[in-house]
Parts: structure tokens; sequence; C-alpha cells
């Protein structure tokens, strides 16, 4: 096959000429600059140790890409064909003898098989679990390389071998892969590494003899000569630059900043523009993650009373100027989350540990307490105080201890003042119940070894959801994963139940069968209160000086930035004027 869907068919038969999602004549050139917060200290972005530094991992080529208007559909890259087993017990791809790293080497199954062993052996912790079920790579006769599986029925394990970013063997072979490196690595995209200012700036540059050009999944696209990021050491100088015109775009996340910070000259000139496009994708969770590692936080009385003190309605109406929905899922907005009473599919699959489950789980699905907006709803800290007291939690001196008589503190660890002020309130809120609580703001490296030792209280998390969820739903729930260093399990979950429903999810097999096992285990991490969740909006809203052209069809599934927009000379040039 020339592409793969992880349920139905895809969109675009063989021999297509290219995505809808682009303009296949879009000028090629210019260059646009992004802004990043922090600093980088490395250009592995593959490994748990350094900060790597942002677009560092865009010098790769994968097997295949994605189509960003279907929910999950793969097109060959590297590879020329794909052969996948019945059963989907294997997935065999045949590599194009075009493709080629940036010295002219060929790409070859031995790199594919390389760079398989590598991530999983040397790479992030994230890998060894996404990888889990694959038993065996080894190439092919026909100059292919066949990942073969232990298990059957994994619908979404040959899309996730299709992801494999393809290393460069002997570039890597004599070098020590586990550590951070600025040094320039070598890779076979459409963009290679151009100038490096050490936790400051980087530059792609893209490879004028690109050898994947003309390929119907890249026609349209990637068409920055030179993309530049920037870094900054806090959200303010950040925009002072976008605003004084040395950056090009932002990419805006913070509501109070969408509503009072772009009211000056140039927006109202119409030099720069505000866009807000349609995001059809799931919302994932954005939350305050409380670490059960944590005795104090290991009972779910004491989680579902800390999330008590959390007035979002106040939050939304007196900081976000009314901009964000309350997020109730962890697929929201979206079909796979939990909603009203388990179907029937959903039953089948929590029946057998009923046993084990809250009884709420079988009833209506969770949502967020609502306040009265004052900021300091009586009726919701009475509810907190009293889970609090049935967990065997008491005041001693005015303040909370637990039932061993610890004191009740708790710190908020992060690495960038934007959330303190919506934590402040909280913190508040969580002293009138007795609970000592603090924010600790540290610089990023210390923020990201402290989070991969899971050395925190509570920090603010993300766990993103696609359209069609599958291994990585390990990674951020599974008990495999909770004491492995770097996971992106935060929450510390060990649950027997939890592990059966992630694979009710992996090996679903079809939509219908997918839906009602993320709807599950959506349920039963909802009545855990493992997290106090936060918000989300349904648009991406992107900041952007007017010397840019994009497609007139927007990918469905994506904003489409940067990947099919281009540098537009004659509005450039009307911005001069």
């Amino acid at each position: 096959m020339h592409g793969i869907a992880m349920h139905g068919d895809l969109k675009y038969p063989a021999g297509f000429p290219r995505f809808d999602f682009v303009r296949a004549d879009a000028p090629v050139g210019g260059e646009i600059r992004q802004g990043v917060l922090g600093s980088f200290d490395s250009l592995n972005p593959f490994i748990v140790l350094g900060d790597a530094a942002a677009g560092s991992g865009s010098i790769y080529d994968t097997l295949t890409t994605q189509a960003q208007d279907e929910p999950f559909s793969e097109y060959g890259l590297l590879a020329e064909s794909i052969s996948v087993a019945p059963d989907r017990s294997f997935v065999e791809y045949d590599l194009r003898g075009e493709a080629r790293f940036h010295d002219g080497t060929p790409v070859t199954a031995d790199d594919v098989v390389f760079s398989f062993e590598t991530l999983k052996t040397k790479g992030h912790p994230f890998y060894r679990s996404y990888y889990a079920n694959v038993a065996k790579v080894e190439t092919s006769g026909n100059g292919g390389v066949r990942f073969t599986f232990d298990t059957t029925g994994n619908r979404e394990l040959p899309l996730i071998m299709g992801q494999l970013a393809v290393l460069p063997r002997h570039y890597w072979e004599g070098r020590d892969f586990t550590r951070p490196s600025l040094e320039v690595p070598l890779g076979s995209g459409p963009y290679r590494i151009g100038a490096v200012e050490t936790g400051r700036s980087l530059t792609l540059e893209r490879v004028a003899d690109y050898w994947g050009a003309k390929l119907p999944v890249n026609i349209g696209r990637n068409n920055f000569a030179r993309m530049r990021y920037d870094y900054f050491r806090d959200e303010t100088a950040n925009i002072e630059a976008f605003k004084a015109g040395a950056l090009d775009v932002r990419i805006e996340r913070v509501a109070r900043v969408w509503a009072t910070a772009y009211d000056f000259p140039a927006v109202r000139d119409g030099k720069v523009l505000k866009l807000e496009l349609p995001d059809e994708t799931p919302a994932g969770m954005q939350a305050f993650v409380l670490n059960t590692r944590r005795p104090l936080l290991r009972d779910a009385k004491v989680r579902q009373a800390i999330g008590l003190a959390f007035d979002f309605e106040w939050s939304n109406k007196a900081l976000f100027y009314g901009a964000y929905t309350r997020t109730q899922s962890y697929f929201a907005n979206s079909e796979l989350a939990a909603t009203g009473a388990p179907d029937a599919a959903e039953l089948a699959l929590l029946e057998p540990f009923r046993d084990r489950l809250p009884a709420a789980v079988f009833g209506p699905a969770w949502t967020a307490p609502v306040s009265d907006g004052t900021g300091q709803d009586r009726k919701l800290l009475l509810q907190a105080r009293k889970l609090l007291a049935d967990a065997g939690c008491k005041i001693v001196d005015k303040k909370l201890v637990g039932p061993d008589g610890t004191p009740f503190i708790l710190e908020f660890l992060m690495d960038d003042v934007t959330f303190e002020r919506v934590t402040t309130p909280f913190i508040a809120n969580l002293g009138l119940l007795g609970i000592t609580a603090g924010i600790r703001t540290v610089d990023p490296p210390q923020y990201v070894d402290r989070v991969n030792n899971f050395d925190f209280d509570i920090v603010i998390g993300t766990f993103p959801q696609s359209l069609s969820p599958g291994n990585e739903q390990r990674e951020f729930w599974g008990s495999s994963a909770a004491d492995e260093k770097g996971s992106r399990n935060l929450i510390g979950i060990k649950d027997p139940v939890i592990d059966a429903l992630i694979d009710k999810v992996i090996f679903a097999g079809d939509r219908a069968a997918l839906v009602a096992a993320c709807r599950a285990l959506d349920r039963v991490l909802c009545w855990g209160t493992y997290v106090v969740p936060q918000w989300h909006i349904t648009a991406d809203r992107i900041a952007v000086w007017n010397r840019f052209g994009r497609p007139d069809v927007k990918p469905r599934y994506a904003s489409g930035f940067p990947d099919t927009w281009w540098f537009d000379e004659a509005k450039a040039a009307a911005l001069k004027g």
C-alpha cells in the first residue's frame, strides 16, 4: 500500500498529486522568526538529559507522514510502500531508493534498525513504552525493514513505526547518543540546522537539494528558506520583541495577553493580524497534576478536596476574559469524551472491574464543580473540608495535618511566572482549608530535572490526545511508566484496572470499539481525581505580521502553521512601505 489508516479507508488514493490543504505552487523563500521561552543546551531531542533546542527534531525524515485532514492516516515518506499483516502482527516498509541524508549517503534499512534500537535502549524512556510490543526488527531482502510484534490486533502499532525518525548510523557510531551535545547532527529532512547561538537562537535552513521535495506528500509544504527560533527569559520580553517586529509570529496561549496586549498601532493598521483558526482536534487534558507518590496526595478524597478549592468560574471571568471552557474530560472536544451514563459497550468494559472501581464510575460522567464565581465559594470549601475530615485529616493550631500528623504543606513547582496569577488565588483558598501551599519557580533546566525525577507535589501538566489514541496511553497512565525516570506518568498511577482499559484502547478492532474504550478509560481517570482540570479553547490563536500567505483550505486537524504557509514578497514590501 502507499499509505495506511488506523480505522477506515484512506482519503488519498495511490498516485495522488498532493494533499488538499496545500497550495501546490506556493512560493519558496524568505524567513519566519518565532520566540521561545527558556534556553537550550542540546541539539538531541531524543534523550532525557539536556534541554533540546526548538526545531532540532525537524531535520529528520520519518518512514511515513500524517495527513492532517484525516483522523489518523499516514502516507509513505522515506517508505515507498507499506505491507501489513492481516492480523497486524507485522508491518514492513520498503524504502525509496532515492532517499538521502544531507551528506549524500543513502538512507538504508540498516539505518532504520539502528534508529529503532538506539531510541529504545538509549533514548527517552517514552520510547520504551511506545515500542513495548515490538518483538523484533530486521532488514528484508528487498531493501526494506520489517517490524514484528509480540501480539496481534494492535491497529496503531504499524502507524507508530511509521513515525520513527530515521537516524544516520554512520554518523552516530562512535558518538555518545545519551549525552546532550551542541554538535550539529546529520539529518535527511527538508531542513538542516544552520546558525546556532547557544541558549539564544537556532536557525533551520531549507535544504536546496532535498531528496523528497517532489513527493506528493511534500508538495506545497516546507516553503520557508529559513525558520529561526529566538529564546527569551520571560514572556514580557518575548511579546515586546514581537511588537517591535523582531519576531514574525506568536501562537498565543494566554487569554489575558490575547485580550489586552495586542492593542498597538500595527494591529490597528492591519500590519499585524489576529487569527483565530478553528481547532477540531481533541483538547486533551491541561491540569494541576497531583503527584500521588506523595503520601499526602494518595487519598482520592484529599485530591477531590484540593480540586474544590480551585474556582474556575472566577478565574475565567476575572483573569481570562471569559475565553475558556472548563475541561471535563481527558479527551475533551472530541467524541472520545465520556458523557452521560455509560452505554452498553462501555459497561461491558467496566463491569469486570466493578468491585475495584468507585460506584460513581457507573453513573453519570464526572463533571467539574461549578462555583458561584466569587473566588471563595463557601459551599464548595465546606464540601472540601468534610472530605479532608473523612480522609483522616484534622486541624491543629489552625493548620491542617494528615492522618499521621504530618503538616499538610504543598509546593506548586513552575518554570514560568505566567501561571502565578492563576495559582495564587488557588493557594489562598487552600489556606482557608488549613493547607499551607506556595509557589516555587525555578529555571527550566532545574524544572526539567525535578519533573523527570518526580520531585514535586503539584505541577501544571498537559496530556495531549489525538483522534486515535493508542500506545501513548501507557506512557501517560500505565503502571510500567510510573517509576520510569522521565516518563509522562507524572501522576504516578499504578492501577491494574487502568492498565487493562489502556489495552482495550490499544487493541480496539474498529472505530466503535476505540470510542467505547476511550470513554470507559476517561470515566475511570476522571473519577480517580488525579488532577485538577484547567481549561481549553477550540481555536488556535495566532498573531502574525502580515507578510505571509497561507492556503485557502486549512487542514481540519491542524492550523497549517508553519508547514503550509509561505513568505509573501508583495505583502512584505507593503509592510516596509
